[in-house]
């Protein structure tokens, strides 16, 4: 049984309620705090002139969703491609397009507080699908309401509370390469609050070699009602990572023997990481006040080209403002991070620490004071107005092997003009304008001691669109263009006595297609597409001339059938990429195209326990699914990471 909710747009989400928390009448209330915090949820999307779109956990629960990629297949516009184990490339619209490792370009949070570290880079492998309840997606400026500047925008993984998660929940499952995760989790809730905790642990010997990993992780929340306006909420969370990095391979390698993984150097990345943060919400009006503090604690063992060893402390606080008087709404908010890492760089023998080759003190600051302002002049129509202002610092001390120091600041304003029309019931169409930036981290700037002389990238970007219902269809349609002036871009080298060179671009052009639409073609069949046109290139480029940039191919096409009810179904899933991307900047190689098939199938057995079974690349297909960029492709480049390997696997939900 399932419980329909309709944003202000009138779309509908289907939300999946278990049956025990929809028949009790004790838990009248927790059925009903569920679908407020989902139906919020769609509330802000309804009010963006743009991309956006929720993604609840019961489109990915009958998956084994590993990382972000498997909760976000279907999300229009979010480019999210496996690399090996939890490593995924994440980008929108193309941000951070050629950085070959962590993340760039966009703001990750979990529970309206970023992932990121104070100067903005981040590791995704601390959100966890297992542990959401919903993720929110805001492409490019549509983000603004969480201070997100970037190109990319902003994915916000939303867990559960005591009150959307009563009771008890157990997932087992398990499958090809000796993979086997556990997960269980309980909530409990009452008048004057609620407590959840969630802990889950996984293991693989991956379907690369040396690319075995194995994860603990432990979230939960304490919530209190302090009064009827008042609620404060407590999250902590902790995770120890450990995945062997099994490198990247030749194009020969990756189409003929893609298994093959690489243990020079027994490289690995490492993390230990403990998150708390508070949340107090305060209604005011017709609006609410959410206030809080976070703190961050990381250790990085990173045994790569040199070990890196790093240790972090991140700490800050946000304020963010919700209010609508009807005709006007506004959103205001300020959050505001500060970062200490000590940063040390040893000789890597065989994964261990040789001699120290780098000792530094890199202190970050980055504070995004943000507002918007709608107003309904009509009540089919809402215009939108809004800044988002960034102040960055970045300093580096270095201590080792020589004593030097490197500083950059940083002030950048962009503003937003949007407008929403309603011209039927269930259709909302959309226009914006709006600019961008994105400051340089320490993984840019901090290549030699001084630091390299570095700009902003900034853009201005242009965005029309529509989403919606019309009969039995349901879609979701953004067109954009973005001119980019000083893109941040990075390229490999050989051999790799730095990670990477990042440099500023000329001018670039990110324009595109982000399509998502759904059909029902009868109760018991169901079709979900998404479809990706990426032209990235650049602007009559002193050496590149006006040639495309590497990595996201053009076209990316991905469709799931759902046949079957609630008790029984089977969803067969095709990914289909025609021509893959450009391995390099001066396009000389492009990598060919593939297509991927996907089972996957559910049973409920009872009102308790349900089965489920995900099989992977099914016809075996050998291909390159990423692409670390280099400027000149050759032979032997060793730059791309194949395509998941054929897999099964297969387990069992329990709710009580």
């Amino acid at each position: 049984m399932s419980l329909i909710l309709r944003a202000a747009f009138g779309a509908p989400l289907l939300v999946a309620v278990p049956a025990a928390a929809q028949e009790a009448p004790s838990n009248t209330e927790i059925v009903v705090t569920a679908e407020r915090l989902v139906e919020e949820a769609i509330q802000r999307v309804g009010e963006t002139p743009g991309g956006a779109n929720v993604v609840s956990a019961s489109d990915f629960d009958e998956k084994v969703a590993v990382s972000l990629r498997d909760a976000l297949a279907f999300s229009p516009g979010v480019y999210a491609q496996p690399r090996f184990g939890q490593e995924v490339r994440l980008s929108i619209r193309g941000s951070g397009i050629s950085r070959g490792y962590h993340m760039r370009g966009l703001t990750l949070l979990q529970d309206g507080v970023p992932i990121n570290l104070a100067d903005d880079n981040g590791d995704f492998q601390e959100l966890d699908p297992a542990f959401l309840q919903h993720v929110e997606v805001f492409r490019g400026a549509n983000a603004l309401r969480f201070g997100a500047s970037t190109l990319g925008g902003a994915i916000n993984g939303v867990t559960p509370t005591g009150r959307s998660s009563n009771g008890v929940h157990l997932r087992v499952d398990g499958g090809s390469f000796d993979t086997l995760r556990g997960f269980a989790s309980a909530g409990f809730a009452d008048a004057r609050g609620d407590a959840w905790l969630a802990i889950a642990g996984d293991r693989s010997d991956g379907d690369r070699d040396h690319a075995r990993r194995k994860a603990l992780r432990v979230n939960g929340n304490v919530g209190l009602r302090l009064s009827e306006s008042v609620e404060t909420r407590f999250y902590a969370s902790a995770q120890t990572i450990r995945q062997e990095l099994p490198g990247a391979l030749t194009y020969a390698q990756v189409t003929s023997t893609p298994q093959t993984g690489s243990s020079v150097g027994d490289q690995a990345r490492d993390i230990d990481s403990l998150r708390l943060q508070n949340r107090t919400s305060i209604a005011i009006g017709s609006g609410n006040l959410d206030v809080g503090l976070f703190l961050s604690a990381k250790q990085l063992h990173h045994p790569i080209y040199q070990v890196i060893d790093q240790k972090s402390l991140d700490w800050g606080s946000y304020a963010r403002l919700d209010q609508n008087f009807g005709a006007l709404g506004l959103t205001a908010g300020v959050t505001a991070r500060f970062g200490n890492i000590a940063s040390r760089r040893f000789v890597n023998v065989n994964g261990e620490q040789g001699a120290k080759t780098f000792a530094a003190d890199q202190q970050a600051r980055t504070i995004d004071a943000y507002a918007e302002a709608r107003v309904r002049p009509v009540p089919a129509l809402t215009l939108i107005a809004g800044a988002v202002y960034t102040s960055g610092l970045r300093r580096q001390d270095q201590v080792f092997p020589t004593i030097a120091s490197g500083r950059a600041s940083f002030d950048q304003l962009s503003p937003k003009l949007g407008l929403l029309y309603e011209p039927v019931r269930n259709v909302q169409l959309y226009a914006n304008l709006s600019r961008s930036h994105e400051l340089p981290g320490f993984i840019e700037l901090a290549q030699i001691s001084s630091f390299v002389p570095l700009d902003a990238q900034r853009g201005w970007t242009a965005e029309i669109g529509g989403r919606g219902r019309i009969g039995p269809l349901r879609f979701d349609l953004s067109v954009y263009r973005a001119d980019l002036d000083g893109e941040l871009l990075q390229y490999n080298i050989a051999p790799p006595t730095i990670p990477a060179a990042t440099f500023n671009a000329g001018k670039t052009r990110h324009q595109g297609v982000e399509l998502g639409l759904d059909l029902d073609l009868a109760t018991w069949a169901r079709l979900r597409q998404v479809y990706m046109w990426s032209d990235f290139r650049f602007r009559d480029d002193a050496q590149f001339g006006d040639n495309r940039l590497p990595v996201v191919p053009e076209h990316l096409y991905r469709a799931e059938l759902r046949l079957g009810g609630e008790a029984l179904h089977v969803s067969p899933n095709i990914e289909w990429t025609p021509r893959g991307g450009w391995a390099d900047y001066a396009n000389s190689f492009r990598t060919s195209g593939y297509v991927l098939f996907v089972l996957s199938a559910e049973a409920r057995v009872d009102e308790r326990f349900t089965l489920f079974a995900d099989a992977r690349n099914l016809g075996g297909r050998k291909a390159a699914g990423d692409i670390s960029a280099v400027v000149q492709y050759t032979p032997a480049s060793a730059i791309f990471y194949p395509v998941e390997r054929r897999s099964v696997f297969a387990g069992v939900r329990a709710a009580f």
